[in-house]
């Protein structure tokens, strides 16, 4: 017993701590419980991108609202004239499920929020929607006596080019039925206050005693559906598409043609010794290094004498000197002048070709015998 109340003692803080992280845990796991889903416009949502108080004022008001996150649930909801069905989370849309949805929906009020060019394309519109941001409300501009006097204001919205649309096009019809809800953010918790989105909210789900909420997922999709990149493309781009990659081929094709058959040429490939000597004497030249090349100059000359008088590979400066003077019948300090190593560069080109000529006269005495 005193065992493990001094274990508990010494482990208390750890205790605590691991106590603490249950806790969070479990607070963690009720309030997910709670709240349902996180995705936006989801009438569960209480989060400001969640449309929760959009469901439950409806439902306050005597609307029946039900709630699907299936499409087979879908199915299985029965559907008529006097339901809407809205469709939140239109990205997740593929061909399948928005086939069966139009099927499914032709005697209700289908309402598309935020629908991509993709399921603008498969309702008739011809041109895909507009990306737009508002810094104020918008009128309704339409003739649906519905939206009469109300403004929508959003931070940012899809505009459907189809004629007669309100609020410049961020609500539209494109076909009887059929209802394009570009202010997606006016379903939203928190900008539901903002202008009259709250009443066009209500005014366009709530038309019908029941509303049918539905939430498609990707378990909705079948094996090659869902939302591709063609379905994102605009028609206009899909030809320019085709035109780059004839031109990239095009380039490929002529890149790499052959100019003419090959040449062999055996190596390794014998270079005159003039040759060399004067490209380098181009480069010294071109450059403009006086100084690099009397240093050459004088290096070669050096190493000519040394050879010539037999005295090593690497001969000291000094005795290389006393014996070219020695040999030549020069002064030292002539010699030491021409050909030392710290002998001053040239200024001038004209000095570099009167050292030049002296380093060869002194090359041709050091020949002679």
């Amino acid at each position: 017993m005193v065992t493990v109340v001094t274990w508990l003692r010494r482990h208390r803080a750890m205790l605590v701590v691991l106590a603490g992280l249950v806790v969070a845990v479990a607070v963690v796991a009720v309030s997910t419980g709670r709240t349902g889903t996180g995705a936006r416009l989801d009438p569960d949502n209480p989060d400001p991108a969640g449309a929760q108080a959009v469901a439950r004022v409806l439902a306050d008001q005597g609307v029946d609202v039900t709630v699907v996150r299936d499409a087979d649930t879908l199915d299985a909801t029965t559907v008529g004239a006097g339901t809407t069905v809205v469709v939140t989370s239109t990205e997740l849309l593929g061909r399948s499920t928005m086939k069966r949805l139009r099927s499914h929906t032709t005697a209700a009020t289908l309402v598309l929020v935020e629908p991509g060019p993709g399921t603008t394309r498969a309702l008739g519109v011809p041109a895909p929607p507009d990306a737009v941001t508002m810094a104020e409300a918008r009128p309704a501009g339409c003739a649906d006596p519905a939206y009469d006097g109300l403004e929508v204001l959003v931070d940012r919205g899809l505009e459907y080019p189809v004629a007669g649309s309100c609020f410049g096009g961020l609500l539209a019809e494109p076909r009887a039925g059929v209802v394009l809800l570009g202010a997606g953010d006016a379903l939203s918790n928190d900008q539901v206050l903002r202008a009259d989105d709250a009443a066009v909210a209500l005014r366009l789900l709530g038309q019908h005693p029941r509303l049918v909420w539905y939430v498609p997922t990707l378990d909705d999709l079948v094996a090659g559906d869902g939302v591709s990149l063609a379905t994102l493309l605009p028609k206009w781009l899909r030809p320019a598409l085709w035109l780059g990659l004839v031109a990239v081929l095009a380039l490929l094709l002529w890149r790499s043609r052959r100019l003419g058959p090959l040449a062999t040429e055996p190596l390794p490939v014998v270079v005159k010794a003039i040759e060399t000597t004067r490209s380098r004497g181009r480069l010294y030249r071109r450059a403009g290094d006086r100084a690099h090349a009397a240093a050459t100059l004088r290096a070669a000359a050096r190493e000519r004498a040394a050879a010539r008088l037999r005295l090593g590979t690497d001969p000291d400066p000094a005795t290389l000197v006393r014996e070219l003077a020695r040999h030549t019948g020069r002064p030292a300090a002539e010699i030491d002048r021409a050909l030392g190593p710290d002998a001053a560069p040239p200024a001038t080109d004209h000095d570099l070709i009167t050292l030049a000529s002296e380093l060869a006269e002194l090359d041709r005495e050091v020949r002679r015998p």
